[in-house]
This record gives C-alpha cells, sequence and structure tokens, in this order.
C-alpha cells in the first residue's frame, strides 16, 4: 500500500474514533439523569400528596422561594435527616421559603409515605412523584437531595442538607446557606455540592 493511501486511512480511522469519543463524552446512562444547570427556571409541576389530594409546586411554594427535597421511607440517610429537614421547614416557613419533600421511590407506596410522615412527625407537605417524572426532571439520584429555588423558581442550590449524615459532625450547613443568601438578597456562597444517601429506586 503506498504511503499516502496509508495516511488516508490512519485519518479516516482516527476521524471515526474521535467522532465517537465527542459524541459519548457529552452522554449519560439512561439510568442516570442529567440535573439541570444552575440557574435554570424550573417550570411548574402537579403530584398527588400524602393527604390524596394534588397539588403543584405554585401553590405550595413560599414568597421568597421553595426547596425541594427527595425523601425516602428506608432510606437510614434520608431518615437520619428527619429531624433536620422538620426543622428547615418549622424555621423558614415564615421567612417565607417553604420546605417540600418528595418521593420517587419506585418501591414505596403512597400510603406508606403517608405512614413513614405520621410517625416521623414531618409535617411539610411531602408528595409522591410516581414513575419519577420529576426526579429525572430535576436529575435527582440520592436521598437526601436537595433543590433551592428561589422567588421565580430559578434554582440557585443544589446537593445535599449539609455535609454529614451525624449531626454532631456536620461543618457546612450548604442549604441553610444558601437559604439565608437567598432571603439577604445575596449570591448563594456555594451553588453545588455531591449528595450522598440512598439511591433513588426508579420505574
Amino acid at each position: 500500500m503506498k504511503r499516502p493511501q496509508v495516511f488516508s486511512l490512519f485519518l479516516v480511522t482516527f476521524l471515526i474514533l474521535a467522532g465517537a469519543v465527542i459524541a459519548g463524552s457529552g452522554r449519560r446512562d439512561d439510568a442516570t439523569p442529567v440535573a439541570p444547570p444552575i440557574g435554570t427556571i424550573i417550570e411548574d409541576f402537579t403530584l398527588l400528596g400524602t393527604d390524596g389530594a394534588e397539588h403543584s409546586l405554585k401553590s405550595l411554594e413560599g414568597k421568597s422561594g421553595a426547596v425541594l427535597i427527595f425523601i425516602s421511607v428506608q432510606c437510614p440517610v434520608s431518615n437520619g435527616y428527619n429531624a433536620r429537614m422538620e426543622k428547615l421547614a418549622n424555621d423558614y416557613k415564615a421567612r417565607g421559603i417553604a420546605v417540600i419533600g418528595i418521593n420517587a421511590n419506585n418501591t414505596e407506596s403512597a400510603e406508606a409515605v403517608k405512614q413513614h410522615a405520621a410517625d416521623k412527625g414531618l409535617t411539610f407537605p411531602i408528595l409522591k412523584d410516581k414513575g419519577n417524572k420529576i426526579a429525572d426532571r430535576l436529575g435527582a439520584v440520592r436521598t437526601p437531595e436537595a433543590y433551592l429555588l428561589d422567588s421565580s423558581n430559578r434554582l440557585v442550590f443544589h446537593g445535599p442538607i449539609d455535609n454529614s449524615q451525624n449531626e454532631a459532625k456536620v461543618e457546612s450547613n450548604y442549604l441553610r446557606d444558601a437559604m439565608d443568601a437567598v432571603l439577604a438578597g445575596k449570591p448563594v456562597p456555594k451553588t453545588t455540592a455531591l449528595a450522598f444517601g440512598c439511591s433513588i429506586k426508579r420505574a
């Protein structure tokens, strides 16, 4: 084979391989949804609540925004945050930010979610994301995993509530710091962090 032909064959092979790498680099497995970037406006949605009625995000959010927290009935990490989530809801409700729980686990029924809330004393609204449609839209993969929206439904924080399941070892209150910044009209100091906990059991 002549040298020009060898070079041409090499070039074509290289371009094919390079194209495959580039095409694959922006993709993720269908089972791993991609979260919207910070600054994205989250569109309204409607889910069934533990009270048996359907609720829209718009109807539940506070005047200054909302926190969406994906939670679980059985996950020990999520359950380790029950008291902290309830305190967040109570501390910020009067200040205009509503805490809204979302259960997207296919393995946990609406009845189980309702009973769990009653057993654990969770008084903030909890919605059942049947078919994990909202979890997919937001790229949620863990419980607990939090999304803070400002008064314009703009995503300003995505990540864990804080840095440790063990409350005694908490050093960074990511979500509280973000909520306080929104209320003060200041930039959120840390907009993203890696959520940790149990995986959401998808349909």
